[in-house]
This record gives C-alpha cells, structure tokens and sequence, in this order.
C-alpha cells in the first residue's frame, strides 16, 4: 500500500488535529508527518495499531518456532500430548 497520497505537512496537523483524528478513525489508513519537507512520523488509529502490533507478535510467534525446528528442538507431537495427559492425571 502506498501512502503517497496520506502525507501532510506538520503545519496542517496543528491546524487541523480534531479532523485528523476523525479522517484517521474512519479511513483506518495512516498518516505520513513531514516536517521541513522529510517524513518526520506516521500517525495510525488507535484500532489499525492494535492490530499491526497484534500481527507483528504472531509473526515473532512463528519466526521463533521456525528457528526452533531448525535447531532441531522439536519433540513428536505423540510424546507432547502423553506428557499433558499424564500431568493433567496428576
């Protein structure tokens, strides 16, 4: 996705910070910040980040398990259940 067309200067965010918001909440896209001309921040909707930090955790779920089974720490899934069974017996 291209944010070439979210980009507002600084300037019009002091100006305009309450519509900011409102356009932020209803187009769930973000904003690009420049300040002098240079992208400075982005600015996101409260849900959109929620949700960008709850895929990003997923994906460093998977990555870790992925160097796991590369490493070869990894136990059949047989073994792992009988283990659960036999301390749930407990």
């Amino acid at each position: 996705m291209r944010y070439s067309s979210q980009v507002k200067p600084i300037s019009y965010l002091k100006a305009n910070a309450a519509e900011v918001l409102l356009q932020l909440a209803a187009r769930r896209e973000p904003l690009v910040i420049t300040q002098n001309g240079e992208a400075k921040a982005v600015l996101q909707d409260v849900a959109s980040y929620e949700e960008t930090q709850e895929t990003l955790a997923l994906l460093k779920i998977l990555a870790l398990g992925n160097q796991d089974i590369e490493a070869g720490r990894v136990k059949p899934a047989g073994d792992v259940v009988a283990r659960l069974k036999a301390k749930r017996a407990d």
